[in-house]
């Protein structure tokens, strides 16, 4: 039963539902959803937003001064209080759940990449629903995704998720703003992200939550051309996510540009400088660009420089020509230990093993 992975990102303002605190009733009904289509074996991963919120709450509003620091502060208590508030409400269906706390710096960092990517696989085929939020207590303007509508489009590239949720208490993108235009007519389906649509996003909606409209935009737009399908639905619509899973049209859909799904993906993931340099034999050579095949440790003839787990490196033949860029799956002192080997003397050379490849094919450009 190989379902489609899905990204869920839930805003502020859809679980508060307005009030200044979490709205358990209608948390309870999106657990629900989530629920019955990771029964009916769809991967869900959820981005929650809402920390600030409940910290606030749980402390009582107090009255704190406008700084960086106070936000940490509400982010730090809040975060517990919110993973606690899925954590019960998923207990009543006996499934797990599991907290990633994430910053940019763990997304732009190769081997921090890898590791968050290996961990969100990890819990989704252990029937584990990750739960992730931004680090709110530790990040700095520098670091910091900005919003979570964006960190949910970063983690549906992270996942490889088909389909992106950003559920909100609009109803979708409209032509302008309803708010100010009652004849505004919601747009259904928008295959092209262009300056225009841009323009009629405007700015925030809300002032419980970081993202409004335009974030979202920019986060279909990051998605779509990685190959995802985005769709921007009301929060507070009866079965949403349900309905949303089972192809009904709701919202306003951004469809994936899918010319080159996994080439669109690696290009985002090779914008980094090569860290080194392997070279391999001629049958590995010939697996990869003949037989499209994965890089294995006995192919691996000589490495140089040294380079992390997951930073990219340059491929090349015996002949000395440059054939692939690559992501490799072990570090350079690992592959020197490793090289010429099989694949399953792998953990008694190591001690550890990440897997039976030195380099995946997914995560390889053939130049």
């Amino acid at each position: 039963m190989n379902k489609k992975t899905i990204v869920v990102k839930f805003g502020t303002s859809t679980l508060t539902q307005g009030s200044p605190k979490l709205n358990s009733p209608h948390m309870m009904e999106i657990v629900r959803q989530i629920a019955q289509l990771h029964h009916e074996g769809f991967r869900i991963v959820i981005v929650t937003s809402g920390a600030i919120a409940a910290g606030r709450h749980y402390l009582n509003h107090p009255t704190l001064p406008p700084t960086i620091a106070s936000k940490q502060l509400l982010a730090a208590v809040g975060q517990s209080q919110l993973i606690q508030a899925w954590e019960k409400l998923f207990a009543i269906y006996d499934i797990h759940i599991g907290q990633i706390l994430l910053t940019r710096a763990d997304i732009e960092d190769r081997e921090r990449f890898l590791n968050a990517r290996d961990t969100l696989h990890a819990l989704l085929d252990n029937h584990i629903i990750p739960v992730i939020n931004e680090n709110d207590a530790v990040a700095t303007a520098e670091i910091k995704v900005g919003d979570n509508d964006n960190l949910s489009a970063l983690v549906a590239i992270l996942v490889q998720a088909e389909q992106l949720y950003l559920l909100t208490d609009q109803q979708g993108l409209f032509d302008s703003d309803p708010r100010k235009n009652p004849q505004a007519k919601l747009i259904s389906v928008v295959d092209k992200i262009t300056d225009h649509i841009r323009s009629i996003a405007g700015g925030s909606g809300t002032n419980l939550g970081t993202g409004g409209m335009s974030t979202k935009i920019i986060a279909a737009d990051v998605a779509t051309r990685s190959g995802i399908e985005t769709i921007i639905a009301p929060g507070n619509r009866s079965n949403v996510i349900v309905d949303l899973a089972h192809e009904q049209n709701i919202g306003t859909k951004f469809t994936a540009h899918h010319s080159d799904r996994l080439e669109s993906r690696k290009q985002w993931l090779f914008a980094a400088p090569s860290a080194g340099e392997i070279t391999i034999d001629e049958g590995a050579e010939q697996a990869m660009l003949m037989q499209n095949k994965s890089l294995l440790p006995a192919g691996i003839v000589a490495v140089e420089g040294r380079f992390s787990r997951g930073e990219v490196v340059k491929i090349y033949n015996q002949a000395g020509k440059n054939i692939a860029l690559g992501m490799p799956r072990y570090n350079s002192d690992a592959l020197l230990l490793i090289k010429g080997k099989k694949s399953q003397e792998i953990e008694a050379v190591l001690g550890y093993e990440y897997g039976a490849v030195a380099l995946h094919r997914d995560d390889m450009i053939i130049l």
